[in-house]
């Protein structure tokens, strides 16, 4: 049962990731293109998945949203890595006073969500891209610093970073080269469902028009648009919508597959 979720778990994400990567070099038409003449073609050999209000490609779109909500998704969950991973690994070596106060400002932190803290980040910038990229990315910091601190307590127990220590090898050289090595498939697992949520997020926002703005297509917006004609034509809410189920549903049980392979105590427990 473990292996078929991790094997559907890839298969999505592979999906998503080809669809991204195709529409870099080919789409049927021109995803941006209003063709009046065109609007609200059913599915059909001219266009496989019909067209929208404005005559536009619904599977050029739909290929086009792959690569905005991978390019929000990537860099988000860099943005959270790159910040959390250090702090954690900090954290895990310093003082418990400094644990108490960091968990608990993380708390705090995890109390704001993502979709407020865009909506903050947009009314004093702007809603785009780059306001959905770091707000994603600053929501999900807190978790990377309690998985990394948490990992990094276990390993820095362990008898060969205590002979580290002993020789005189410098807390960040032993962070470097004992610490994150061991733990780099937990922060892998925590990046995989970390990105789920920042497709998801991204495609709340596009809906909202607080992410990437028009013309560029994204499945939030391809959401919004088509919501008038949801008993007209249902395909038009129906793909991007199994586009984000698929997306967030693929990268979650990629996670949940890698945390089991990964993890020797849920292997002893299978």
């Amino acid at each position: 049962m473990k292996r078929l979720e991790l094997g559907v778990g890839v298969t999505l994400v592979a999906l998503v990731a080809a669809m991204a990567v195709v529409s870099f070099v080919w789409t049927p038409y021109d995803p941006i293109r209003i063709v009046p003449a065109d609007r609200l073609l059913r599915p059909g050999p001219a266009h496989l998945l019909g067209t929208d209000a404005f005559g536009r490609d619904l599977f050029s779109r739909l290929l086009v949203g792959a690569r905005s909500c991978l390019s929000v998704g990537v860099i988000s969950v860099g943005i959270a890595a790159l910040i959390g991973v250090p702090v954690g690994l900090f954290v895990a070596q310093g003082p418990r006073w400094l644990a108490r106060v960091v968990l608990r400002a993380t708390d705090i932190a995890q109390a704001l969500p993502a979709l407020l803290l865009a909506i903050l980040l947009a009314g004093v910038f702007g809603g785009s891209t780059t306001t959905a990229m770091v707000a994603i990315g600053a929501a999900a910091v807190p978790q990377f610093i309690r998985v990394t601190r948490a990992g990094a307590r276990q390993v820095l127990s362990s008898d060969y970073v205590a002979a580290a220590r002993s020789a005189g090898i410098p807390r960040w050289r032993t962070a470097w080269t004992h610490v994150l090595p061991n733990i780099g498939a937990l922060i892998g697992v925590q990046a995989s469902v970390t990105f789920a949520m920042a497709i998801l997020a991204e495609a709340a926002l596009s809906y909202l028009g607080l992410a990437t703005q028009p013309p560029t297509p994204t499945w939030g917006r391809m959401l919004k648009e088509a919501q008038d004609f949801l008993y007209l034509q249902p395909g038009q809410v129906l793909w991007p919508a199994l586009a984000v189920a698929g997306g967030v549903l693929g990268f979650n049980l990629l996670g949940d597959g890698l945390r089991d392979r990964l993890d020797p105590r849920l292997r002893e427990a299978a």
